[in-house]
C-alpha cells in the first residue's frame, strides 16, 4: 500500500499542513532565521484567539520533523527554513497564482 504522507510530500508538500504550519513557514520566509518568541508573538498578533507557547513549539517541531525547518541551538535557539521548505513555498505560490489566473479567466 502506498504511503500517502510520502506521496503528498512529493506532490504538494504543504497541502496537508494546517494554516498555523503554513503561517509559520511564511513568517520564516519573510523574516529569515528567528527565535521562538518573535515567531509566537507574530502568530499571536495575527490569530484572534492568540497562540500559546506550547502550540507554537509543537508546530515548529512538526515542521522540523518534516524537514521544512531546521533548529539551531547555540546561545539561543533559532529556526530557519530548509531548502525543501523554500521549494515547497515556491510551488505553493505558483499553484496559488495558477488558481487565481484560472478564476480570472472564468470571470471574463
Amino acid at each position: 500500500m502506498p504511503n500517502s504522507h510520502a506521496e503528498s510530500d512529493t506532490a504538494h508538500p504543504l497541502a496537508d499542513l494546517s494554516a498555523t504550519h503554513r503561517d509559520l513557514l511564511w513568517l520564516l520566509s519573510q523574516t529569515g532565521p528567528s527565535e521562538l518568541s518573535p515567531l509566537r508573538q507574530a502568530l499571536a498578533d495575527y490569530y484572534t484567539d492568540g497562540i500559546d507557547r506550547t502550540h507554537c513549539c509543537d508546530t515548529l517541531e512538526a515542521l522540523r520533523e518534516r524537514d521544512l525547518i531546521a533548529k539551531q541551538t547555540h546561545d539561543t535557539t533559532t529556526y530557519r527554513l530548509t531548502e525543501s521548505a523554500r521549494r515547497a513555498l515556491s510551488a505553493r505560490q505558483a499553484w496559488q497564482a495558477g488558481n487565481r489566473s484560472t478564476t480570472e479567466r472564468e470571470d471574463e
